[in-house]
């Protein structure tokens, strides 16, 4: 019995209960948390529905939970029930139905732990958004690992989910990426407010060796924007390679250029004006957003009649809603903190729902460390550590792993001299090696004739069978719950325990019988739980973008 279906049933008992007149009229709840006991010895699962809901219907706590067990304990699949304290109820699930979970499981395969709660939503994800001046740090390098396994996430409960990058192919970076590559060809220093590093040289002499044009020889303009457009164009097919080479391919690639020359900019502003929410001061145009929470108004044109940055914000947001999407998600890094309230004003003033129709996720810095030293910055980069310096140390499946195990509300350390080691204080080898150990197990049993054509649940009464069949149960909960939270590191941590529980469980318990001795029920039933156990190992690290090895 997983926890989703003893909360359905937890819910079904307080709905009979109320029909039966023992509890009063009024709202009973859509679900009921159910929880793992601390302590194991208290039973498989918990809940405190009685201490929640007892007293909106005039009882006390106990007497609610005495009830509540005198019913579970006539459901099929329910050993035992006490009631502790004031009215905790701890439920124990029999052996039988606990193992028939593995069955169950092996036969849904990929599809195990796929829901629906998100099914008709339209979600556009849009992350990472790199400038293409430059090769993705390690701060985008995050934002690829999680936002691309939260696209997964999202999918794995029925969301259709578009992935976007935004292409800043606009603005004044642009041109002093350009003014880099010029002044690179031409043997001049880097302006002093340009790109350096070794790219620069390696694209400047691409453009220069790929275009037919003496591109030297041309007026100033003319040879900037011909290393502006050249320029942006091998960077940004850098970056889509790797981005690719990391397991992260977009949908969408927006160009924040194309708003401006589509007139998509002054669609929003005549949108916003009509519903009253511009005005002119200082020969500029301002969007009123103190009426929406911001702190201050915000100038949308200039008085030179140039665009603000959030002018372009308001055509790309009102473009997402125009392409049909529900939500439109940011994800943002920490130096964008105080961008989110202008963000929502912008929201509200469109008509739409702050923290519904947008919303902004906003990950914080990370760092490459080696035995708790700071890693020496990119030969390629020159000031940052870039996604390929990672890729090349550690690989893209530790990489990623490293990246998305951490909630992206915290600052994160990636400490390589843990990454590179192939024992179990890697968290992604722990994982890794689990996967590859059920697959021995299988492959093992196999050569000695085990199959499985037999399955008795209630022989899967160990506790450590008991132990992994529970954590098992939690899989669909755990990629709902990372859904609903935008949550990919409690899969992750998830992973670690289900390889916990199943490292133990092979200590313990044998799948193949001792030499000399005869196959029985008991090996090809826990070779379904072997199987199970490796389903979900496989499932769960694909959701992180992460591979599931055969062998170690």
């Amino acid at each position: 019995m997983t926890p989703e279906a003893l909360s359905l049933a937890l819910v079904n008992i307080l709905s009979r209960l109320q029909v039966e007149g023992f509890l009063s009229a009024g709202e009973l709840p859509s679900e009921v948390v159910v929880e793992r006991p601390k302590n194991r010895d208290h039973g498989d699962w918990a809940t405190n529905l009685a201490l929640q809901f007892a007293g909106q219907f005039g009882l006390k706590p106990r007497e609610l939970a005495e009830k509540v067990a005198e019913v579970l304990l006539t459901m099929d699949g329910v050993a035992k029930v006490d009631i502790a304290g004031p009215g905790f109820i701890n439920v124990t699930i029999s052996a039988g139905a606990a193992g028939e979970l593995a069955k169950t499981l092996v036969e849904l395969g990929n599809a195990y732990g796929q829901g629906e709660v998100l099914k008709g939503q339209k979600l556009n994800l849009e992350f990472v958004s790199a400038n293409p001046t430059g090769p993705i740090h390690l701060g985008g390098t995050r934002w690829a690992a999680v936002g691309d396994s939260l696209a997964r996430i999202l999918q794995s409960q029925g969301a259709e989910v578009t992935r976007e990058y935004y292409f800043n192919d606009h603005g004044a970076q642009i041109d002093r990426f350009a003014r880099s590559l010029l002044a690179s060809a031409r043997g001049a220093e880097t302006p002093e407010d340009g790109y350096a590093g070794a790219y620069i040289d390696q694209i400047a002499k691409q453009v220069m060796d790929e275009t037919a044009v003496e591109l030297l020889e041309l007026p100033e303009e003319e040879a900037q924007e011909a290393f502006r457009a050249a320029g942006v164009e091998l960077m940004f097919q850098e970056i889509r390679q790797s981005l690719h080479d990391f397991g992260v391919d977009f949908d969408v690639y927006f160009h924040e250029n194309s708003v401006y020359e589509s007139g998509a900019v002054d669609r929003a502003i005549e949108r916003l004006k009509a519903a009253g929410h511009m005005f002119e001061q200082d020969g500029a145009l301002w969007l009123r957003t103190t009426t929406f929470g911001d702190d201050r108004d915000r100038v949308v044109l200039k008085s030179d009649g140039e665009a603000a940055y959030i002018a372009g914000d308001l055509a790309y947001y009102l473009d997402k809603r125009s392409r049909g999407f529900d939500r439109c998600i940011y994800m943002l890094g920490a130096d964008h903190h105080g961008y989110v309230p202008r963000m929502m004003a912008m929201c509200a003033a469109f008509g739409d729902v702050p923290g519904v129709n947008l919303e902004i996720l906003i990950g914080q810095m990370v760092n490459l460390v080696r035995d708790g030293e700071p890693v020496r910055m990119s030969k390629r980069a020159g000031t940052v550590v870039t996604l390929e310096d990672l890729v090349e140390l550690v690989g893209v499946d530790a990489a990623r792993y490293a990246l998305v195990r951490s909630s992206i509300n915290s600052s994160l350390d990636v400490d390589l001299s843990v990454l590179e080691k192939k024992t179990n204080d890697n968290p992604v080898f722990y994982v890794q090696y689990a996967h590859a150990r059920t697959r021995q197990v299988a492959a093992n049993a196999a050569s000695l004739g085990v199959e499985r054509t037999e399955f008795a649940p209630e022989l899967l009464s160990h506790a450590a069978e008991g132990e992994l069949l529970a954590k098992l149960t939690q899989y669909p909960g755990v990629l709902a719950h990372a859904a609903e939270e935008r949550a990919p590191h409690r899969v992750a941590r998830y992973l670690e325990e289900v390889a916990g529980s199943y490292h133990r469980w092979y200590d313990n318990c044998r799948v193949t019988p001792l030499a000399g001795a005869d196959v029985e029920t008991v090996h090809r039933t826990r070779l379904w739980l072997n199987e199970a156990t490796s389903i979900v190992l496989r499932n769960g690290l694909g959701i992180l973008g992460v591979s599931a090895p055969e062998r170690m």
